[in-house]
């Protein structure tokens, strides 16, 4: 090889190793520069979504994304893993602290794979399953005859009172005795109220029921203190690592009967996944050490008393609560007194830049797509800075743009009020800036 040659081969591996992405791939850059033009305009109200912190994204976006390192620390089956052990370790010791229990397993991608290795490690296919209706405030991955739960699994589900909109446990019981399920799953994505976990277990161990409470959604604020722990009562917790808890998107599960580990561990790997993302494991440990901090509580509590009031200042506008009020971070709105739909509605908010989420409601009688309801959530402006008082503004803004669309005939909305309403929020998160550049 020449010099010349051998300069532009080093050149062209030191751009490789080194090259920014603004350099290395335009059209990806700018499309996340306009994401983040995107997140700091929009006021973000869906429930599932939050704003992690620059620490979080600074050790997920590291080299440890090169190394495989399937197993467990000081049990892997790749070398050079001295590091990764130390890590994983880090984030599992903070989470067993954080969420008060013994096992923890943080290799899950998601929340939706952590309830999937659950199933394979407790129960096999064609078992009974007694879980949360998807319309009443479930999950998918609870039985959903969409999924591969409901694919699987011989699931009944039980739902909410028309009367209240809560879980009628009574009810979950008389069910519970009659199909004798070998799994219950409580815990859900569109429920507003405390869950009673302890009544959960009593039902469980009538008909000698393992019990999973998939804590995707309240993680965050059970971390926080904000509503009651499912531990001691349940068999195993599964989350999410995002949303309320704030971290990288990920998966997680907990338990503490040491017997259940060598059976949930083997379920993720090999089980369920190959090499874990020991990267994303890198921020979800950073995000587990910023929710033990004291500030967390004050942070997990003020989710809670915004979305409250946001759910009052939309209450007093005439909008239908569902369950009449919320306890965590989450509600949804019944549209079908305005003769509204949810996706037009969805649709008129977010021109408005009040970006929330079409969900469907209890009987709901529009199609999955459309929806007769919105689900709203306040962790994302929460993490903002945005408290009480702008919730309750940011509710009567609300208000304003289904109003406009009530008047429309539910449909093309009023587009005056719609950019007026965009236009407060510009203003509005002015004050509570994201992500700016150093």
């Amino acid at each position: 090889m020449t010099n010349l040659a051998a300069k532009r081969d080093a050149r062209t591996t030191w751009d490789f190793y080194n090259q920014p992405l603004r350099e290395a791939d335009s059209a990806i850059f700018q499309a996340i520069e306009a994401e983040r033009a995107r997140q700091a305009a929009y006021l973000e109200l869906i429930a599932s979504e939050n704003m992690t912190s620059r620490a979080v994204m600074d050790a997920q976006g590291t080299i440890l994304t090169n190394k495989y390192a399937e197993g467990l620390p000081g049990k892997r089956y790749y070398s050079g893993c001295d590091h990764i052990d130390t890590i994983e370790q880090i984030a599992i010791d903070r989470a067993t602290a954080l969420f008060g229990c013994n096992f923890a397993n943080v290799q899950p991608n998601s929340g939706s794979q952590s309830n999937q290795a659950v199933y394979l490690a407790l129960i096999k296919p064609g078992a009974k399953i007694l879980s949360m209706a998807l319309d009443h405030g479930g999950h998918l991955t609870h039985g959903s005859p969409v999924n591969v739960s409901g694919k699987w699994f011989d699931v009944t589900q039980y739902g909410i009172r028309d009367d209240n909109g809560e879980i009628d446990y009574d009810e979950v019981e008389r069910m519970a005795l009659e199909t004798q399920p070998d799994m219950v799953v409580c815990g859900a994505s569109a429920y507003a109220r405390i869950i009673d976990w302890a009544r959960f277990r009593q039902i469980a161990d009538k008909v000698g029921a393992w019990l999973l409470a998939d804590i995707a959604h309240y993680a965050g604020l059970v971390a926080g203190g904000a509503i009651p722990s499912p531990f001691p009562h349940v068999h195993i917790a599964t989350t999410t690592t995002h949303k309320t808890l704030r971290g990288p998107r990920g998966g997680l599960i907990l338990w503490n009967d040491e017997e259940l580990s060598k059976k949930i561990n083997s379920a993720v790997f090999p089980g369920m996944q190959g090499g874990p993302l020991e990267h994303v494991i890198a921020a979800k440990a950073v995000a587990f050490g910023q929710a033990l901090e004291p500030a967390f509580k004050d942070y997990a509590q003020a989710v809670v008393d915004n979305a409250r009031a946001l759910a009052g200042a939309l209450a007093e506008r005439g909008y239908t609560i569902v369950s009449g009020g919320t306890d965590t971070h989450v509600f949804l709105v019944d549209l079908q007194k305005q003769g509204l739909v949810g996706l037009p509605a969805q649709r008129a908010l977010y021109r408005a830049h009040l970006n929330c989420n079409r969900n469907a409601i209890p009987n709901d009688p529009q199609k999955p797509w459309y929806t007769s309801g919105l689900r709203f959530g306040s962790p994302a402006g929460t993490t903002r800075g945005l408290g009480v008082a702008e919730f309750t503004q940011v509710g009567h803004w609300i208000a304003d743009v289904l109003d406009g669309l009530v008047k429309s005939g539910g449909k093309s909305g009023d587009t005056e009020v719609e950019g007026a309403t965009a236009a407060r929020v510009a203003q509005l998160l002015q004050r509570f800036p994201v992500y700016e550049r150093a």
